[in-house]
């Protein structure tokens, strides 16, 4: 459910702005609107130590010092990190160019480049050129150079010739390095003894995480606190500081107001009021899917719906159809119970995975489907858990393979009219309790919804179907929706319906965009099909290994399996979530454009 919001103004005097600051961070229910930045000092802290903390998560080790060191020692702590990084970017650079020269001057041999200068000093310059043999020939018949030949590189010929070439023959100069071969590959090894030292000096920096963690904390907090200072408007003497409330909480800031002697204003949010936060109250079910949204990122915009629970139902539902093996979900059932043990505590995250994972056992168990194994309906008691219509083996029930897929399709496109339908309907009972006619317009998106998904089970798996019926119905739907659907609460009909009229042609497209996105849900018997080939193919593959060749069988099968449990979380993503947020979200009006509501707090945890 979103809570209602109130908008909120609080007004003090401007020798008790610090006060005021500190006593609304204390109280840490105000939702700060269009917030300003911190000033620079603030920001380029939290900068540093976000960074700092990020180049050492690959020195951490399991090794942490627990005690959190002072501000003083800290800062000493943070000085040599920083500059013990920035010494080992420079090092890492000088050691990467003496590498390339020494990689480079290998071919030609261990020389010394200053001798070559000191002959050039005497009157004897010397030019080093690489070309073929033909041009080789060629400059030997001239008379007027005097050519040494040297060892070949890189199967050219390599000559050394007093003086320097015409820029016009066919040969490419070698210029002479600054170092010599063996004084590039000693750099290297002074550069690599730097760099250990600083590795040294950053792994014993990285065990104080804890440190490092509390700073970035406070200075978040820090920071935070500065960009509301640097919001709250100072005029006349006066200053004042907008912000939202959670409506529950109205009592709670009256209270902190009498108490600390504030002037305020406390109205609903206008209409218009595109910057109110959303704060989403979830129960003990809806809370499970907490995880997926932050992963996310996406958050509903206050007057938009809470679809919760909606999300998590359809969500574990496409899940389960999506990764559609038993023997998977198992081993996701495992890791959960492990991830319990070993954290002795139930998260969000951990409580979704139980029901993901037995969902897609239940799945997995009714279609017959243990690791992709023709063979488990062998045994009789997996095969007696098994819904013949939709077996993923139907030749083990008399069933054909076209009447298997024909109804697992069918149960996708149903699962797709329904959650459609759901949107639409949803639509409908805010808009009547809005006292919105356009809920007329929604009313006909239904009805042309349930007529299409006729015309889909006709088109696809070639169901008898009145199509004149369909079509009618659709067109009744399509009437509804551009005669109602320009209508709002406080416009006159007439206007309502003449935004309806003109709007005709995006109904129409989306009418047949309402058909595809009915056929959409067919990615549901696409994916789990292709994760169940990809899953008896990798066992065909491993049947074919005996004897010594079992290691190898083995290995295919972990391997094979292992890539088919990552691309199945990966399909959940793409198709999943999409179903959710795109189609079903979709049809309900959803953009997702939503802040979520952040109070102005002192916070425990680093803000991500």
């Amino acid at each position: 459910m979103i809570e209602k919001m109130k908008t909120v103004r609080v007004i003090t005097a401007s020798s008790r702005k610090e006060d005021m600051l500190q006593a609304l961070r204390d109280l840490g229910i105000v939702h700060i609107a269009e917030k300003k930045s911190a000033q620079a000092v603030y920001l380029d802290r939290v900068s540093i130590l976000q960074n700092t903390s990020m180049e050492l998560r690959e020195y951490e080790t399991e090794e942490k010092v627990p005690e959190i060191l002072t501000d003083d020692v800290f800062r000493e702590l943070l000085r040599t990190v920083r500059h013990t990084l920035d010494n080992r970017r420079s090092l890492s650079a000088a050691r990467n160019a003496a590498a390339m020269e020494a990689e480079r001057l290998k071919e030609w041999g261990d020389f010394e480049p200053r001798e070559v200068r000191e002959l050039a000093e005497k009157g004897i310059e010397m030019h080093f050129y690489r070309m073929g043999k033909k041009e080789f020939r060629q400059l030997l018949k001239d008379e007027n150079v005097q050519v040494i030949r040297l060892a070949p590189v890189d199967k050219m010929e390599t000559v050394a010739v007093i003086g320097k070439l015409d820029p016009s023959f066919p040969a490419n100069e070698f210029l002479l390095p600054p170092k010599s071969l063996s004084t590039c590959l000693q750099e290297v090894e002074e550069y690599d003894e730097e760099l250990a030292s600083c590795e040294h000096v950053l792994s014993d920096a990285a065990k104080y995480t804890r440190s490092f963690d509390a700073q970035l904390l406070k200075a978040q907090n820090e920071e935070e606190y500065s960009a509301v200072g640097e919001t709250a408007e100072d005029q006349d003497g006066l200053v004042m500081l907008d912000g939202y409330i959670p409506a529950a909480n109205e009592d709670m800031f009256r209270e902190a107001a009498a108490r600390n002697n504030w002037a305020w204003v406390i109205d609903d949010p206008a209409q218009d009021d595109e910057h109110v936060p959303t704060k989403i109250k979830y129960n003990k079910v809806t809370r499970l899917i907490i995880p997926v949204f932050d992963i996310l990122g996406t958050v509903p915009a206050y007057r938009e719906y809470d679809i919760s629970t909606w999300f998590l139902g359809f969500f574990t539902l496409f899940f389960a159809m999506i990764i559609g093996d038993a023997g998977y979900g198992c081993l996701f059932l495992i890791a959960a119970v492990v991830m319990t043990l070993k954290k002795k505590q139930l998260s969000n995250a951990v409580l979704l995975l139980y029901v993901l994972s037995i969902a897609t056992i239940v799945w997995g168990a009714l279609t017959g489907t243990w690791f992709g194994i023709e063979g488990a309906m062998r045994v009789p008691f997996l095969k007696s858990l098994v819904l013949p219509s939709i077996a993923n083996y139907p030749e083990y029930f008399g069933v054909t393979t076209t009447a298997q897929q024909n109804t697992v399709m069918k149960f996708c496109f149903s699962i797709g009219v329904v959650h459609l339908a759901l949107a639409c309907v949803m639509n409908i009972k805010r808009k009547i309790g809005e006292k919105n006619l356009n809920w007329v317009a929604d009313l006909g998106w239904l009805l042309a919804i349930c007529a299409l998904y006729f015309v889909v089970l006709f088109m696809v798996i070639g169901e008898n179907v009145n199509m004149t019926v369909a079509a009618v119905v659709v067109g009744v739907g399509f009437i509804l929706a551009v005669l109602f659907g320009g209508m709002a609460p406080g416009l006159r009909f007439g206007k309502g319906l003449k935004a309806g009229v003109s709007n005709a042609f995006t109904v129409f497209l989306d009418t047949i965009s309402a058909f595809g996105n009915i056929m959409s849900y067919i990615r549901l018997f696409a994916v789990g099909l292709a994760s169940l080939a990809i899953a008896q193919s990798f066992n065909d593959m491993a049947s074919g290994f005996h004897g010594a060749g079992i290691i190898a069988g083995v290995l295919i099968v972990l391997i094979g399996h292992g890539l088919n449990i990552i691309m199945g979380l990966l399909s959940v993503v793409v198709h999943g979530v999409r179903l959710n947020l795109l189609e079903f979200s979709g049809q309900l009006g959803m953009e997702w454009t939503g802040t979520a509501y952040d109070p102005f707090q002192k916070r425990d945890k680093i803000k991500k």
